[in-house]
């Protein structure tokens, strides 16, 4: 029997803010366990919890960044449960009015369609603090830093049948949060955290089947690596007769495959009730429409209108886009050049991107510390113009870098201006055509091949840096 797998993700957004939603203790990453803590967010008695108005500014934003609807009403909830990490025995959330309701996102498909990702609902909540298990330690330690951390849930509709379209939606997720400034999405510090709920169904079946949830995937591949293996085996479940069990599994990275964590064939009974200590939040429609407004162009956009503003293919921008910083590079570059969009776009992808990814470093430290868009912008000139070739212009890239200079500094230090002067060309052509006579004769006699040899001697002659195009116009019209 074949199978459609059906995937909702729920994914944690950390918001950026300098302070924590209930108080005022820092939200820097890597301080020393137990440090950025106060009585409020280690749930001590007798304390009170202040809403940071700047999550719900981004959360807000977030929302609207997702094409949701912003209640005017929402409210914080208490999801009680017991955990060592959760120092108050509950945490502070939204469970029926959240800040952001019913909207999309949209996500290419590998057969150029695009697909409508639903997405249920975005709502704000605390973090929970980190247990550390040392390796070969009878017992474990709690580190409340990251307790009370802004964060955002958003909740997908189970709309991806696949793992790509689940990577996909991801990707275009974590795009969307950058581009509006919520969050720096950063996987490996936690900034954005990834549960998958799976299930599987005959093909035609309208009704779900038994979902499992998958947690403890901290990367891209690791989300597609996870959801297929989850595939395979609940439908190995399925075909061998076995039960699915509604439960909580783990991935395991090492060992490539998920566990169980613990049943959830009941669901959970997290006894929620309204935060007695919080009011009720009221969101103008003047509020939502100026948030509205400030939101910046976001991915999708600005891919199409590279397209069709730069010429530059559906390809070439959605790498150039996918990060906002290096869109903004790009911008810069197109802008300042003569070359065109193009040429800028082939020349940020084959060079700088490859040093970005060579070296680990920022476009934004990549452009402030060794080229910045107008030291670019003037090379793709110098090579367009013929000042240099397009070979050399590789090396004053290099140049660039290491020694940190604009191009025409690099190019005059190295001498590599490139001979356009007509009449210094046609004389280098003429010595190399009458110090070869046989090789002219054969030429002439149907081994058009000998043009590469008469262009490298050209060269050699020239040191380098004679304008090949001109060179071999030149040769090309005395040779016949």
């Amino acid at each position: 029997m074949a199978y459609e797998v059906v995937i909702g993700l729920e994914v944690h957004v950390q918001l950026n803010t300098d302070t924590k939603i209930f108080c005022g203790c820092s939200t820097e990453f890597g301080a020393a366990p137990n440090t950025h803590v106060c009585p409020v967010c280690m749930g001590q008695p007798g304390v009170l919890p202040v809403l940071n108005t700047n999550a719900l500014e981004k959360a807000i934003r977030a929302g609207l960044a997702l094409d949701c609807e912003i209640p005017e009403y929402s409210k914080f909830d208490r999801k009680n449960y017991f955990y060592p990490d959760l120092p108050k025995g509950y945490q502070i959330s939204q469970f029926d009015f959240p800040v952001a309701v019913r909207g999309h996102l949209d996500i290419d498909m590998a057969d150029g369609s695009v697909k409508r990702i639903g997405v249920t609902r975005a709502h704000m909540e605390e973090d929970a603090g980190k247990l550390v298990h040392a390796e070969g330690a009878s017992v474990s330690w709690v580190d409340l830093n990251r307790a009370g951390v802004p964060l955002l849930e958003i909740v997908s509709e189970p709309d991806m049948r696949g793992s790509d379209e689940a990577v996909a939606y991801l990707k275009s997720l974590k795009s969307i949060m950058k581009y509006c400034g919520v969050s720096d999405v950063n996987m490996e510090e936690g900034s954005l955290r990834c549960d998958a709920n799976i299930s599987i169904r005959p093909f035609g079946q309208k009704e779900f089947g038994t979902k499992v949830e998958i947690k403890n995937m901290n990367s891209f591949t690791n989300v597609k690596k996870a959801v297929e293996y989850e595939i395979v085996r609940q439908t190995e479940a399925a075909e061998s007769g076995t039960k699915i069990v509604q439960e909580t599994r783990l991935w395991d990275a090492q060992k490539g495959k998920t566990f169980s964590m613990r049943s959830k064939e009941e669901a959970n009974d997290y006894r929620y009730f309204p935060e007695p200590d919080l009011p009720p939040v009221v969101t103008s429609r003047e509020k939502v429409e100026t948030a509205r407004k400030a939101l910046p162009e976001l991915p999708r956009a600005k891919k199409q209108r590279f397209v069709s503003e730069y010429g530059v293919t559906p390809y070439d921008a959605e790498t150039l886009a996918d990060e906002k910083e290096v869109a903004d590079y790009f911008e810069a570059v197109s802008k300042a050049t003569r070359a065109g969009g193009k040429k800028a776009a082939n020349w940020i992808q084959a060079e700088v991107l490859a040093v970005l990814n060579e070296t680990g470093r920022s476009i934004v430290d990549f452009a402030e510390n060794s080229v910045s868009a107008i030291n670019l912008a003037e090379l793709l000139d110098a090579v367009e113009d013929g000042t240099i070739s397009g070979r050399a212009g590789k090396e004053v890239f290099v140049e660039m870098i290491a020694a940190g200079k604009g191009a025409k500094a690099v190019i005059a230090a190295r001498g590599l201006q490139q001979v356009s002067d007509t009449s210094v060309l046609e004389k280098a052509v003429d010595e190399v055509l009458a110090a070869n006579p046989d090789a002219v004769e054969k030429y002439r006699g149907g081994k058009t091949n000998l043009m590469g040899f008469f262009v490298g001697e050209i060269m050699k002659k020239t040191k380098g840096q004679a304008n090949p195009k001109m060179v071999n116009e030149l040769l090309k019209g005395k040779l016949g």
